[in-house]
């Protein structure tokens, strides 16, 4: 079963931040057999630390290309529900903190 276990809105793409949000899911998550982490092709997300990290805490990668037969289809189609919501600003958002505000509006 694929589901949110957590989400951050940071201004910076930071290593620091990616893990302590994965660390701090997996833990809330409790005991659960095996977690995989559906994740976009990009630099952060493949770097050697980042793996080290997902795979001390138990955590699978899943790297997997649009339309593949394992493909990331439930993050990709939540990303354009968020995009496409009537609600959803026309403009940026002013502030990392005016996106968490919407985001924890949404019930995210």
């Amino acid at each position: 079963m694929r589901r949110i276990m957590g989400w951050r809105v940071h201004e910076e793409e930071l290593f620091a931040l990616s893990a302590a949000l994965i660390r701090e899911s997996r833990q809330a998550a409790g005991s659960l057999e095996s977690l995989v982490l559906y994740s976009d092709n990009g630099g952060l997300m493949k770097g050697a630390t980042m793996l080290a990290t997902l795979q001390w805490m138990g955590v699978a990668p899943s790297f997997s290309w649009p339309r593949a037969s394992d493909d990331n289809a439930f993050s990709e189609t939540l990303f354009r529900t968020l995009k496409y919501r009537p609600c959803f600003p026309q403009r940026h958002f002013a502030s990392a903190q005016d996106a968490q505000a919407w985001m924890t509006r949404l019930g995210a």
